[in-house]
This record gives structure tokens, C-alpha cells and sequence, in this order.
């Protein structure tokens, strides 16, 4: 009788084992999922908020104020730092002076996006831009500057909301 329930207990303890050992594998498997998802999704991200942001950057090149509109936040957060001038505040303000720079003639805009770094809500992208102008005061004008540009995720959707330019060197820079 003793050998029956020590059998029984034995064959009860190979079954806990086999369902314990099961789960396991199962939580393995679903812990697997969910990393190789949460990596999709930070690549899916990357992807979208660097895709935004040269949708940005073709705008401004191409001067296209309404694709360069889509590309703000419809909160209306917005900041434009550029040399020598305040702080330009909120979409409205930021889209004034892309309506009034834009009505100037003759001007290019090239970039090329140096790095980004992409989270699930805050993404920022460094750029480098040359601006040129064929003429000014009757030289040609260029401007190469490094801007820092932070994207932020709304309602599953990447927008530009700052946009800080520096100058690295500018064709009417003094010559040691």
C-alpha cells in the first residue's frame, strides 16, 4: 500500500513538474514577445519621428508652408531659437516668420540629419544645415549651423516642438 501511494506521489510530483516546467516555457515565450515587440516599437518609433522630421526639413527647403504646418504640434507647443534673437514662442509665432523668410528670394537650405535619439514619447534629432544665399550685399552668404530639433509624440503622432539653431560658421564670420 505504501508502494501504491509512493507511486502515486511520484507520478503526481512528474505531472506538477511537467505543468511547472510548461508555464515556464510559456513565460519565456510571451517575456520573448514582448521584447521583440518592444523593439519593433522602438524602431517603428525611430522610424516615424526621423520620417517626420525630414518631412520637416523638405518643407523648409522646399518652402512649403503648409507641409511645415502639418509637422507642428497641434498643441501649439512651439519654441524657435535662433542666434542673436529671443525666443520665438507657440506654433503661430513659428509659422509668422517661416511665412515671412520664405518670401525671400534666392535663398537654399541643404541638411543632413548627424544623429537622433528616439524614446517612446521625446525624440531629439541634430542637424546640420547650410544656408546660402547667392547674393547679400552683393557676395555670396552662407551660414552652416548645427540645430537641435525635439520631436514629441501626440495622440500616436511625431511633431516638431522646438528648434534651436547655432551658427558654426557664416560667411561674413572675421577672419583671424
Amino acid at each position: 500500500m505504501k508502494t501504491m501511494n509512493l507511486f502515486n506521489v511520484l507520478i503526481i510530483s512528474m505531472i506538477l513538474f511537467g505543468l511547472v516546467s510548461c508555464i515556464e516555457t510559456k513565460e519565456k515565450q510571451i517575456e520573448e514577445i514582448a521584447e521583440e515587440n518592444t523593439f519593433v516599437t522602438k524602431a517603428n518609433d525611430a522610424e516615424a519621428c526621423l520620417g517626420l522630421m525630414q518631412t520637416h526639413l523638405d518643407a523648409v527647403t522646399n518652402r512649403d508652408l503648409e507641409t511645415l504646418a502639418s509637422t507642428l504640434s497641434p498643441r501649439g507647443n512651439m519654441q524657435l531659437i535662433l542666434p542673436g534673437t529671443e525666443i520665438t514662442n507657440g506654433v503661430d509665432g513659428f509659422m509668422e516668420y517661416h511665412r515671412s523668410w520664405f518670401k525671400a528670394p534666392d535663398w537654399t537650405f541643404e541638411t543632413n540629419i548627424l544623429n537622433a535619439d528616439v524614446g517612446p514619447e521625446l525624440g531629439m534629432a541634430i542637424v546640420e544645415v547650410i544656408y546660402r544665399e547667392p547674393l547679400r550685399d552683393g557676395v555670396p552668404y552662407f551660414n552652416r549651423m548645427i540645430v537641435s530639433y525635439v520631436l514629441q509624440k501626440v495622440d500616436g503622432q511625431w511633431y516638431v516642438i522646438k528648434d534651436h539653431a547655432s551658427s558654426v560658421e557664416k560667411s561674413t564670420d572675421k577672419k583671424a
